[in-house]
């Protein structure tokens, strides 16, 4: 349901309280939107009128916004961005469909840009635009079609795909092998903020302490493991190389499945989206078991 008019003020409108905020003066308003500041004045005139609520403070030489009316124009500002966005993607749309995917960085290289020639080759007309996020978000705020990402496949109003369980393994560098685990420093990683606390309980080995370094990606949290920082605990398919040249080393036991799989995720309301139906049927031939690319 669309909301009462007296909450949809006019673009116009909004793009001045948003100019304002951004710019300071009323005079670089006009400038920017080539109007004159009267114009400029009487639109923002016309904003409060329609809100019902103060949103400029005047004086003799200048206007500036309340607090409450920066906030506004903060989220203001979001919103023009997402309808510049999607006329944008409108304008653009290639004849078979777009889909806008958001993916974790090192999944999203290792593990989906592999594969994604196929999918090219097969459906030509299909754009995939492609944006990295690290933490989980919702659908509602930022205009994914679908995402790729890591968890338990519970994600409000949305469906999923599993893609790939991931076993995990502790490394560290050759010259650390010696010392037990729990006498070196743990290197986390920030989308797995409890892994090393399950790898203990796992193995049921009592260590009060989980502190560490935390890394927000797993290329630096590799370099750290490398160079002697710590002991990680990383993917296995990530490490492989490493380990198979002996530039890190697995002296605390093999790798275990942890708890959480990397899911295809998508809200409810895309789920009938042409792009995103092909992009899932294929990707769903390279789920489990499925996986036969060579890592």
């Amino acid at each position: 349901m669309i909301a009462p008019r007296r909450f949809l003020p006019s673009i116009a409108s909004l793009r001045a309280i948003e100019a304002l905020d951004r710019l300071g003066s009323a005079s670089a308003v006009a400038d920017e939107l080539s109007l004159t500041q009267s114009a400029i004045s009487r639109q923002l005139q016309a904003l409060e009128r329609q809100i019902g609520i103060e949103l400029i403070l005047r004086d003799s030489k200048r206007l500036s916004l309340t607090d409450a009316a920066r906030d506004y124009a903060t989220e203001v500002r979001q919103a023009l961005n997402q309808i510049a966005q999607a006329s944008l993607r409108l304008q653009t749309a290639p004849l078979g469909g777009t889909l806008n995917l958001a993916i974790l960085p090192t999944f999203g290289m290792r593990w989906l840009m592999p594969r994604l020639p196929d999918f090219a080759r097969l459906h030509p007309d299909v754009t995939i635009n492609m944006s990295t996020r690290l933490e989980p978000f919702n659908f509602a705020m930022e205009a994914f079609d679908a995402a790729l990402h890591y968890g338990s496949g519970e994600w409000t109003g949305a469906d999923h795909l599993l893609l790939k369980s991931e076993q995990i393994i502790p490394v560290c560098a050759p010259e650390l092998a010696r010392s037990t685990i729990q006498e070196l420093p743990l290197l986390h990683i920030q989308t797995r903020p409890l892994a090393w606390q399950h790898w203990f309980e796992q193995h049921g080995i009592q260590s009060g302490d989980h502190s560490g370094t935390m890394y927000d990606q797993f290329s630096t949290i590799t370099q750290a493991a490398l160079h002697g920082l710590g002991v990680a605990l990383m993917p296995d398919y990530l490490v492989e190389q490493d380990l198979a040249t002996g530039r890190l080393v697995a002296p605390f036991g093999p790798a275990i499945e942890a708890q959480g799989a990397y899911y295809l995720v998508w809200p409810r309301n895309k789920s009938r989206d042409p792009a995103l139906q092909l992009f899932r049927d294929w990707l769903a031939t390279h789920a489990q078991p499925e996986d036969t690319l060579p890592r």
